[in-house]
Parts: C-alpha cells; structure tokens; sequence
C-alpha cells in the first residue's frame, strides 16, 4: 500500500480518505461475506440474506475474491429449475500463503531500500527534479548538474530517510509477526 501512495505521489490527505474508504469497504462488505463462508454459509444468495449486503454487491466481491484465489466455488444445476447454483468456498490456507508472501516481499524491498540509503550518499537539485547517488551525480554526463535546470547539485543528509525505513520496517516487521502468532494459536 505504502509502495502505490508513493508511486501515485498523492497529498496526505488524499491517502487517508483513500485509506479510510478501503476500511470501510473491507468492515462493511469483504468481512461479512468472508465470515459467513467461514460460518459454513455457501450461496451468495444466503450470504447476502445473512449481512444485508445487496446481491449484485455480494456476488461482486465474490468474485473479486475468486480473482485473488482466496475463494472457490462449485457450480450445480437445480434439475427443477435448471438454474445453477454457486456455492461458493473461503480459501483460509491460500489467503495465509498471500499475506506472507506479501509480507516477506514488502520486508525485502525495505531492507533493499536501506541498505541502499546507507550505503549511499545523495545529491539533489535544490528544486527537486532529481535525485541521484554520488556515482551518478558525479558521472561526466551530469558532472554534479541538474539535467533539468541545470543547477549545481546539493549534498543531502538522508539520516531522515534512514530513519523512516527502519520505523516503516518495525511496523511491517510487528504485524507480520503478530499475524504469525495469530495463524499459529488457531
């Protein structure tokens, strides 16, 4: 999450209402449809009688979660009818396997991105149009110049920098854990 708030480069407060909608989103619809698979719970039909959450709306999520792999469903055609039925399937094990995957690959671009501030020290454009580390800074192609203003380049102190990644780190490094504690108790 963190990496798509850089990447898109929004306002903070941009990102927290992004970030409270996406809870709100997951409290109200994702949740409920997961605890009534986990409640033994198999038609969307059902599932939407049991939360509330409209049809069109569970059946949707469904599928969102089929698309992540963390659901599955077996179709079945009423002989009376020759409707089918969907009884869907939460995928506990697959679901577990994803979040430390994620977890392990978010922990290893951190600690990617540490090393490389500590093993480096960086130039900058007093304007902001770049970054670069002292080999390319002093390259002969930029010679210590912004190739977009031309300005000299400044030295900076990345200490702050450092010191983001390794409290961002500790966050991941205790949720990671915590949920490891959890998947082991159940």
């Amino acid at each position: 999450m963190n990496n798509l708030i850089r990447a898109l480069e929004l306002p903070p407060e941009d990102v927290q209402y992004i970030s409270n909608d996406i809870h709100e989103t997951v409290e109200k619809t994702i949740i409920p449809i997961i605890k009534s698979l986990n409640d033994g719970i198999e038609t969307d039909e059902e599932i939407a009688e049991k939360t509330g959450i409209k049809l069109n709306i569970v059946r949707k999520m469904l599928y969102k979660l089929y698309d992540l792999r963390i659901a599955n469903y077996k179709r079945s055609k009423d002989p009376e009818t020759q409707w089918f039925t969907y009884s869907w399937k939460f995928e506990e094990n697959e679901l577990i396997s994803r979040i430390k995957k994620d977890s392990e690959a978010e922990l290893a671009e951190l600690n990617k991105e540490l090393n490389a501030e500590e093993e480096n020290m960086f130039f900058v454009c007093p304007y902001g149009h770049v970054r670069f580390n002292f080999d390319t800074a002093a390259d002969p192609y930029y010679e210590f110049l912004c190739p977009a203003c031309g300005e000299e380049l400044e030295y900076q102190d990345n200490t702050e920098i450092i010191e983001n990644i390794k409290r961002e780190i500790e966050i991941v490094e205790g949720n990671y854990n915590s949920f490891l504690k959890k998947i082991k108790k159940s």
